[in-house]
């Protein structure tokens, strides 16, 4: 069974197979936990097979970043690192700035992924010729998008120029059992556009529903019979694979040691069309288009 999702070539980059589930670290840095906890958590989820780490300079106010950064010492490339830049941040020369301090942040001269944490004020051309140049110095190899709805993401794709939006590696968007909007039209267009979807909060920690999710009598009872747990269900869910394509990357956070492991387990579930169908009547996706559920 493929458990990966492929980031389709770009003019500078070959495509490139990433794990269907990655590590999230909204929240981390933030003295929460203790941080070598966290970096402990995200070097587990690294030797689990979980090489995606997403991050932000909004996490912790880079504090999530410098995590990151510590959890990597040594250990760079093995991981597909992505960060993002805060919209106000995003311009010709801010998001040069913002991406540079990323990386100090981070210990790293590289981003493998850089993307505009969510639509601003700031033109997205200028956003384009920063990214730009951020990749050819060297310091991004890939950008993307993140909470743009399906209107905004086609503006993005369509700015031609000496770059064009059509480069664009990834949307990352809010996405679990409870919260499908992105079913209805942003997610068969990207899929259209071979763009694959980063779902964060995969196990419903924000968005439509929230927590009680886990709480779900139905859910229960269903990872019950599967001998799993609600949020394994919930993941396995996330990144089924449709149509026999997997387009979407989930990247829950988890600082304690069996979360992780249990997040790594998650991805060799498969689910019947028999529990597909379950889920479906419990959290029918929604028949018309709705706005964007963000966090």
């Amino acid at each position: 069974m493929d458990t990966t999702v492929t980031l389709k070539a770009t003019t500078h980059q070959p495509a490139i197979a990433l794990p269907a589930i990655g590590q999230g670290t909204w929240y981390m840095g933030e003295g929460l936990v203790p941080r070598q906890d966290e970096v402990r958590a995200l070097q587990q989820g690294l030797d689990l097979g979980l090489t995606l780490i997403d991050t932000a300079e909004m996490y912790g106010d880079g504090g999530a970043e410098e995590v990151v950064g510590q959890a990597l010492k040594g250990r760079r490339e093995q991981a597909f690192l992505v960060s993002k830049v805060y919209p106000w941040n995003a311009g010709k020369r801010s998001a040069i700035a913002a991406c540079e301090a990323s990386l100090q942040r981070l210990n790293t001269d590289y981003l493998d992924l850089y993307l505009l944490h969510w639509p601003g004020s700031i033109p997205l051309e200028e956003t384009l010729e920063a990214f730009e140049q951020l990749r050819i110095d060297g310091k991004i190899k890939r950008f993307g998008i993140s909470n743009f709805d399906l209107s905004e993401a086609q503006e993005w794709h369509a700015l031609s120029g000496s770059l064009t939006g059509q480069s664009t590696a990834v949307n990352q968007v809010l996405y679990h059992l409870g919260s499908r909007g992105i079913e209805h039209s942003l997610r068969p267009w990207q899929r259209q556009q071979q763009i694959p979807t980063m779902g964060y909060c995969p196990l419903a920690q924000g968005g439509s529903l929230r927590r009680d999710l886990l709480s779900n009598s139905e859910l229960q009872a269903v990872a019950k019979e599967l001998n799993i747990s609600v949020p394994q269900l919930l993941l396995a869910w996330a990144i089924r694979p449709i149509d026999g394509q997997r387009d979407l990357i989930a990247i829950p956070k988890a600082v304690q040691p069996q979360h992780v492991q249990q997040n790594a387990e998650a991805l060799n579930i498969q689910l019947s069309n028999e529990v597909l169908a379950r889920l479906d009547n419990a959290f029918p996706a929604p028949n018309r288009k709705t706005s964007l559920d963000i966090v």
